[in-house]
């Protein structure tokens, strides 16, 4: 549950028995409960430092590989997971007259092509929103505590809003790179389920057609335009969200069970979720319909845009398919805050939260 609840704070300076002080260590709390890591007199996290500094600090390479994995995992179990959704919801941004509704499209789909059509695009699904989370998450992690570090305890906590938001967008940017080229292969299966047979059939064929930048980076502008505002207002909300919901029933993360921080996490995931789906939810219809062959007219990448925003509307841009959308962006957004923070722990580890320092002289 990435928000901004708590903060690594307290200095500890342990001794050796031979009278010999050691660094301090960085106190973390998080679902699973305080932590604590040595922080030696270095300026990178990679560096291990010498036994006489003390233990290597916790937010490390494997710690960042660590949360690259949980990241990568919880995006492509939950994507991969509603690629029926996805399905239905893009053949309603794509032809609005024929796919009128949620309902109503699922059983068009299943009557016309057959219910195996609902997981039409699920191999490029599940394999773009991997690599997608391995940096989205990686990424904010890695920004995030190198920001913290830097600007120390009390600085972190009260410019976390803007730390979340400056890290999700550099992440998000990074992550986008890798997962253009399958979003765009997932839409065009999609709307044609005859192109291809196969995710490599259907890329090969693409930049046979188009070349390797108007075949996958077509959408580029559009997915920028989608999942930067979309990832920014996720972490930024699911965090206060969650930082309500603890004040509300005044507790803090710490004092309350791992089963119960996760509870929490999937809550306020799914106010993040809806959030952040009605704001990136333009460019989404955007990009489903850049990746439909012929959409937009035959100019360049920014003239076809423009086409297409004054054919379809703004309006309409924002509304078809917001529903499904809503429902699948607040259900995977949930997925996937619940499953980052079990596969952390069972990697045994716990994510960086943010935490008030001055709150324990309270």
């Amino acid at each position: 549950m990435l928000d901004h609840r708590s903060i690594a704070s307290s200095i500890v300076a342990p001794r050796m028995a031979n009278g010999i002080q050691m660094p301090g260590s960085l106190r973390a709390t998080g679902a699973f409960g305080p932590t604590s890591f040595a922080t030696p007199k270095m300026s990178s996290p990679f560096m291990i430092p010498s036994a006489a500094e003390g233990a290597k600090s916790e937010y490390d390479l494997m710690y960042y590989l660590k949360g690259a994995l949980a990241g990568g995992i919880c995006c492509g179990v939950t994507h991969g997971a509603m690629t029926p959704v996805d399905v239905v919801k893009t053949r309603m941004q794509l032809t609005p007259l024929e796919y009128t509704g949620m309902g109503q499209g699922f059983k068009k789909v299943i009557a016309e092509e057959g219910a195996g059509a609902l997981l039409t695009g699920f191999a490029p699904t599940a394999f773009g929103y991997f690599i997608q989370g391995w940096f989205k998450f990686g990424g904010v992690e890695f920004f995030k505590t190198q920001a913290a570090e830097k600007l120390g305890p009390q600085a972190g906590w009260d410019n976390r809003t803007l730390i979340y938001l400056s890290s999700a967008a550099v992440a998000e940017f990074i992550a986008d790179i890798f997962l253009c080229p399958l979003e765009a292969t997932r839409i065009r299966l999609v709307s044609d389920p005859s192109y291809a047979t196969s995710m490599p059939g259907a890329m090969s064929k693409m930049v046979a057609e188009s070349g390797v930048i108007g075949a996958f980076y077509a959408g580029f502008g559009p997915i920028l335009f989608k999942q930067v505002p979309y990832t920014m207002t996720k972490f930024a909300v699911q965090g206060a969200a969650a930082e309500a919901i603890y004040n509300g029933l005044g507790t803090k993360p710490e004092a309350m069970s791992g089963s119960a921080n996760i509870g929490i996490s999937l809550g306020s995931g799914v106010i993040a979720g809806v959030a952040a789906a009605i704001i990136s939810h333009p460019a989404d219809t955007l990009l489903s319909k850049i990746n439909k062959k012929g959409a937009g007219g035959t100019g360049g990448i920014v003239s076809r845009l423009a086409n297409i925003a004054k054919e379809t509307g703004f309006v309409k841009l924002a509304t078809q398919g917001l529903a499904a959308r809503c429902i699948m962006i607040g259900t995977l957004t949930a997925g996937q805050f619940g499953i980052f923070d079990s596969v952390m722990g069972a990697l045994g580890t716990t994510k960086f939260h943010f935490h008030d320092p001055s709150a324990e002289h309270h």
